[in-house]
């Protein structure tokens, strides 16, 4: 028969007693701290409201407090941040507080949650505009930042009520003048090309067009616009961005309306995008592949240029030898049906002009998009310049997927345009006051 113990199930201040009173101990201990710890906490906080009693209610900016001590270096060299260490004598030493991480990330979201708002409250050359100007400016490089970074930058900049520098924008249209001057080479005419002239293609270089007296007749007599003609010009790009803008009216508005390759401008659409339309391109694929090279489809083409009443058609008929014969079926079926309408080619030595132009400027495409070239164009003619419906992103600056078109969502071919690009630098222009960018809804 074994030995039994009786204490052995008992704990007579054994190890699970003694660990009882030790966290009893710790707890009363922990509760007398912070007893003391809020007497103190009040009494600092009454000190520090008759020292600075006026400041408790609006404290802006760096207060000096002085340095009991407490403030000790952080590993990184910089100094703790020390949210409560009130004086106790104002004979002792005064110090910069360093604000903590904290506060700092709470601030910028409070500022962000700010800027966040399209409300165009702020002047354009105000401090805080200046700085917003500067974040979209210091990005040389569409590739320097993340796309979600730049849309914060261009969302944040939207609190700014844009003006156009005239200085800037007179810079740039000088620029413009000295290597492409719309204003005498926007157009192929009877007064930049003679009959006889041998006209080089744009892109097929080693073709040449001798024009004849029967291509001479088709062009105008000399350039229906002049430099600086137009106060307000719309150029109107067709992206999804500007579905549901309710921007008709304001683009209505303008001196001069700009559209691109016939986009529909029915009931349906006119609310956001307008009617008016003073020129519009025409690209020679339109015709080729929805109305079959105008052989058969005539009245159909008519009757859908009919939409923009008297406006202007402009191709790119000296693009490449395939352009001509389709761009001069144009000008001979509107002939046909005794149209007043007038109907320019784009000038391949002007286009060219413009392309070198860009490829400075980072857009390096094979072929710029028509919006681009009017942009280009209104640049010149016109004294201030808005852009509608110009946007190179599956999404809006807010991060909502948006349709490639604001009446489709075919996307172009790849490779062949330089969009994003394109949309870059119209943003560092609209931040320097050359052009006004417009991608919220209008008021």
């Amino acid at each position: 028969m074994g030995y039994s113990d009786p204490t052995a199930n008992r704990d007579l201040l054994g190890n699970r007693s003694l660990c009882f009173i030790f966290i009893c101990a710790f707890g009363l201990v922990t509760l007398l701290q912070q007893i003391l710890y809020g007497k103190n906490y009040i009494k600092s906080g009454q000190h520090f409201s008759r020292l600075k009693g006026e400041e408790v209610g609006n404290w802006s900016g760096l207060i000096s407090y002085p340095d009991d001590g407490g403030m000790k270096p952080a590993r990184n060299g910089r100094k703790r941040c020390v949210r409560q260490n009130f004086p106790h004598s104002e004979a002792q030493s005064s110090v910069v507080i360093t604000p903590c991480l904290a506060d700092i990330k709470k601030k910028k979201k409070e500022k962000k949650r700010y800027l966040e708002r399209p409300d165009g409250s702020l002047e354009f050359n105000s401090t805080s505009c200046k700085e917003l100007r500067q974040e979209i400016t210091d990005v040389k490089v569409l590739t320097m930042v993340k796309t979600s970074e730049l849309f914060e930058r261009w969302r944040n900049l939207q609190v700014c009520k844009w003006e156009q520098n005239k200085e800037e924008a007179d810079n740039f249209k000088t620029s413009l003048s000295r290597c492409c001057n719309a204003p005498s080479f926007l157009f192929t005419t009877k007064r930049n090309t003679p009959s006889g002239t041998k006209l080089r293609y744009e892109v097929d270089t080693s073709g040449i067009l001798h024009i004849s007296p029967e291509v001479f007749k088709m062009f105008p007599d000399d350039m229906p616009y002049s430099k600086s003609q137009f106060k307000k010009c719309a150029v109107i790009g067709n992206g999804g961005i500007i579905k549901n803008s309710k921007c008709g009216r304001e683009i209505d508005a303008a001196d001069f309306v700009f559209r691109c390759n016939i986009p529909p401008i029915s009931d349906m659409y006119s609310e956001d995008v307008g009617s008016k339309t003073d020129l519009v391109t025409v690209n020679p694929s339109i015709i080729t592949e929805r109305f079959q090279k105008l052989e058969k489809w005539r009245k159909p083409f008519y009757d859908v240029l009919r939409n923009y009443e008297n406006s202007s058609v402009v191709l790119p008929a000296f693009y490449n030898t395939r352009n001509t014969d389709v761009s001069f079926r144009v000008k001979y079926m509107l002939d046909d049906f005794e149209s007043a309408r007038g109907v320019f080619f784009f000038h391949p030595q002007y286009l060219l002009n413009v392309q070198r132009f860009w490829a400075v400027q980072g857009v390096r495409a094979k072929r710029l998009s028509s919006g681009l070239m009017l942009v280009t164009a209104a640049m010149e003619l016109c004294e201030q310049v808005h852009l509608y419906g110009f946007w190179a992103f599956p999404m809006n600056p807010s991060g909502i997927f948006i349709t490639h078109h604001y009446y489709d969502n075919v996307k172009p071919r790849p490779g062949f345009h330089a969009m994003p690009h394109e949309i870059f630098n119209f943003m560092h222009m609209h931040a320097r006051g050359i052009v006004h960018v417009h991608t919220g809804p209008c008021r």
